[in-house]
């Protein structure tokens, strides 16, 4: 699944690399406050999340929103979206795995919690449900669940 996310993301980078909307990155530690950590984005793409996994929803931008460096302690961590578009969210987590949530958060927003989180890199994906919206959006990041 690495390899084969991995290869999409990086076709989709080379054919459309205007739409790039990288808005940062963070270094957290078990245990960091603020908790929740927010961060302004912006949602959606033209990248349908479906071609990721089957389980996702949404459109993403083709290159990652914002990456966390997580040093992991004995806390679940939780990323989710607040928006007053339907937003989506995708997570690639260090080892490759990929997370997905549209709707499980409060009313049209997402949420994923990670229990037994790694410590490494998390690549995240804000996206839209509609193909071609664009909204803006807060990602939160917290170890103390749903935000």
């Amino acid at each position: 699944m690495k390899t084969v996310f991995t290869a999409i993301i990086m076709a989709a980078t080379l054919a459309s690399a205007g739409q790039a909307q990288t808005f940062g990155s963070v270094n957290l530690r078990a245990g960091f406050t603020p908790d929740p950590f927010r961060v302004a984005i912006t949602s959606g793409g033209s990248i349908n999340a479906s071609s990721i996994s089957s389980g996702c929803r949404g459109w993403m931008a083709n290159t990652m929103d914002y990456q966390v460096h997580y040093t992991a302690g004995s806390f679940n961590l939780s990323f989710s979206a607040t928006s007053s578009s339907d937003t989506t969210l995708l997570i690639q987590a260090p080892n490759g795995s990929v997370y997905c949530d549209d709707d499980s958060g409060n009313g049209l927003n997402p949420i994923v919690t990670i229990g037994n989180p790694v410590s490494g890199t998390y690549s995240v994906w804000v996206g839209s449900y509609q193909n071609g919206e664009y909204a803006r959006a807060t990602l939160s990041i917290s170890e103390l669940g749903r935000q």
